[in-house]
């Protein structure tokens, strides 16, 4: 059976998308030939902005167009009546006339009257999806089974390890992700730095911190992730050591570490004040003072804030816990 409507449009803040916003716009979609989807709200959402609400439409939902931003929207408390007017103004002016408009509120029989069109309510009761963004803001975490990965990978908070080797930073990636009831992202680059028998040319560096990155990204989108992801080493390190050990670093290199820049919500630095290992591959403490002292430098000229973490396995955990939430993992540490 042909869709009964040929434009179909939806309305809302997305904030965050969740399965009854999917809900909404499948259904729009399986009666529509086309669908628009209007993402607004006045204030923004600084945490997800409507860029990367936006975002989130294009990627689980290719087909439909999104509308551009809206032009100084009204406030979200501002009366039903100031939004109709306001959405039917601003849809004139961009020659968008839908046939119908979907949504699950009570406003949407008197917005199809100002639009001129239908009305179609879908799961107006929250029965089949007992879910609403109101819900989902106040514990995103809570309810994370009422988000796509994609949409869910958004709110964890990415944690590197960083350091010179022998700093304990895998020990302590593995330890944080089975304290935080979480995943962790092992180091790349040692893979391939065996594989090649520590013999590495520029390209191999490409790979390391192509490889890193979508390590992580899988890992986001896992649904064993929760709240926080733990990262051994990241794009800084593989740019380091491209230096260290080519003297020259490749452009995709420095481009994924300067996106560390932003990357991370969190930095900590494991400090070279415990035992050196030597497992075969690394250097000497010497040269993992240099290393140490590389990754502060690099870090302070690129203005990326971070915490050392000093003392043993378990005064290293208390302070990550600390600087994470709030409080003490450990009573006198």
């Amino acid at each position: 059976m042909s869709p009964r409507f040929e434009r179909g449009l939806v309305i809302g803040k997305f904030a965050p998308l969740h399965k009854g916003h999917e809900l909404l716009i499948e259904t729009a979609l399986s009666a529509c030939e086309t669908v628009s989807v209007w993402c607004y709200s006045e204030p923004d959402f600084h945490d997800m902005p409507t860029s990367v609400r936006q975002d989130w439409i294009r990627a689980l939902f290719p087909s439909v167009t999104v509308l551009p931003n809206a032009p100084s929207p009204p406030p979200n408390d501002a009366p039903d009546e100031t939004h109709r007017a306001y959405v039917g103004s601003v849809l004139d002016t961009w020659n968008v006339r839908p046939d119908v408009v979907f949504t699950s509120e009570a406003y949407g029989e008197s917005l199809a009257v100002t639009l001129g069109c239908e009305h179609r309510m879908v799961d107006g009761t929250r029965k089949r999806v007992p879910i609403s963004g109101t819900r989902v803001r106040a514990d995103v975490h809570a309810h994370r089974s009422f988000l796509s990965p994609l949409v869910y990978a958004h709110f964890v908070q990415k944690v590197v390890l960083l350091g010179a080797e022998s700093t304990g930073k895998s020990t302590l990636t593995a330890l944080l992700a089975r304290e935080f009831a979480t995943l962790g992202v092992a180091e790349y680059g040692r893979e391939v730095f065996e594989r090649e028998n520590g013999v590495l040319r520029p390209e191999h560096f490409v790979e390391i911190a192509r490889g890193h990155r979508a390590l992580e990204d899988a890992a986001l989108l896992s649904p064993n992730v929760h709240r926080f992801l733990f990262v051994d080493t990241n794009a800084l390190a593989t740019a380091m050591w491209s230096f260290w050990l080519t003297r020259t670093c490749e452009p995709d290199v420095l481009r994924l570490a300067d996106e560390c820049r932003s990357r991370y919500a969190h930095v900590f630095v494991c400090a070279d004040d415990i035992a050196f290992e030597q497992d075969g591959w690394r250097s000497n403490t010497s040269v993992r003072s240099v290393q140490q002292a590389t990754v502060l430098y690099d870090l302070a000229a690129r203005g990326i804030p971070y915490t050392v973490l000093h003392g043993s396995l378990k005064q290293r955990l208390a302070r990550v816990h600390f600087e994470l939430v709030g409080k003490s993992l450990y009573r006198g540490v």
